[in-house]
């Protein structure tokens, strides 16, 4: 573990933690996000961050291969973050991969309530379609909440006959059933998140509907003809089961499926690239997996 890694757990544990802890809803939650991502998500240089019409961002930061795209979907537990907040790590994968990054400003759960997010989601599937990208010129990608709309994206392409090159996500958040025995296991070790909220966290961003739905739980949905798939998370965060059992599920479905676990990471920790060289490290292994998946559908 870098002394990067030590400072910042200690940082988040002491400030980020108790803060969400204490946070008095999401309207709150969005606010502090979006005043305190610049410091927190650091950006490389040279990043070009456009605005399209159909409510999709393109992000880079550098060269870019012709006719591939990474659709990322960002985190923030639905309640918070948008493509502003997640450019940095968005455009870091887009400069390692060397492919552009496009991201949808899917609404969050206080603005409108479930299913927006996933129909969103669709809805920059189907845009980018019609600018031309064939479902292999396109690799999915996300981050915690973000992560998890990007597999709920994949289950329902792979349903279509339609599936990506591929997927990478980074923490996701699989189960709002909240059934994974990591949400009480690992409740003092996360340095970040506080899993007595999770529940209420679920109640704003589900409502009234089934919380195994796979439209917000992608570990309860089919990925029938399912592309190559990277999941990363770390072995003390309290979503660490949403990984673990994803990745079951998706080998079950026949995918060939690539693991990467960190003993002590925060959630989400690519996020942080800038601050921790772990997470450039796990960003440069996205960013081969990216190329990988792409160079191969191309063929």
């Amino acid at each position: 573990m870098s002394l990067q890694l030590e400072a910042l757990n200690l940082g988040l544990r002491l400030v980020a933690k108790r803060r969400l802890a204490r946070t008095l809803g999401p309207e709150e939650a969005e606010r502090d996000l979006a005043a305190h991502a610049p410091r927190l998500m650091r950006q490389p240089p040279l990043l070009l961050h456009l605005r399209r019409p159909g409510g999709l961002h393109w992000i880079s930061a550098g060269p870019c291969a012709p006719r591939r795209v990474i659709l990322y979907l960002h985190g923030g537990g639905y309640i918070s973050g948008s493509p502003r907040t997640h450019q940095g790590v968005m455009a870091r994968l887009s400069k390692l991969s060397g492919v552009e990054v496009c991201a949808p400003e899917y609404p969050l759960a206080q603005h409108a309530p479930f299913p927006a997010a996933f129909e969103a989601a669709c809805a920059a599937w189907t845009r980018l379609e019609r600018l031309g990208y064939g479902p292999g010129q396109i690799a999915l990608a996300g981050d915690s909440a973000g992560g998890g709309l990007a597999l709920c994206l994949l289950a329902h392409l792979c349903g279509q006959g339609s599936a990506p090159a591929g997927a990478v996500v980074f923490s996701p958040w699989t189960d709002l059933a909240m059934t994974g025995a990591s949400l009480t296991r690992n409740a003092a070790r996360d340095p970040f998140l506080p899993a007595r909220r999770i529940g209420e966290l679920v109640e704003i961003v589900a409502g009234s509907a089934a919380r195994q739905d796979p439209r917000m739980s992608p570990l309860y949905g089919a990925f029938p003809g399912c592309p190559p798939v990277r999941l990363c998370w770390s072995e003390t965060e309290i979503l660490a089961d949403d990984g673990s059992r994803m990745a079951a599920r998706l080998r079950a479905a026949g995918a060939a499926v690539e693991v990467e676990t960190h003993p002590a990471a925060p959630h989400a920790w690519p996020v942080f690239d800038g601050w921790l060289p772990e997470a450039r490290a796990t960003l440069r292994r996205a960013a081969v997996f990216v190329q990988g998946v792409l160079r191969e559908t191309s063929r």
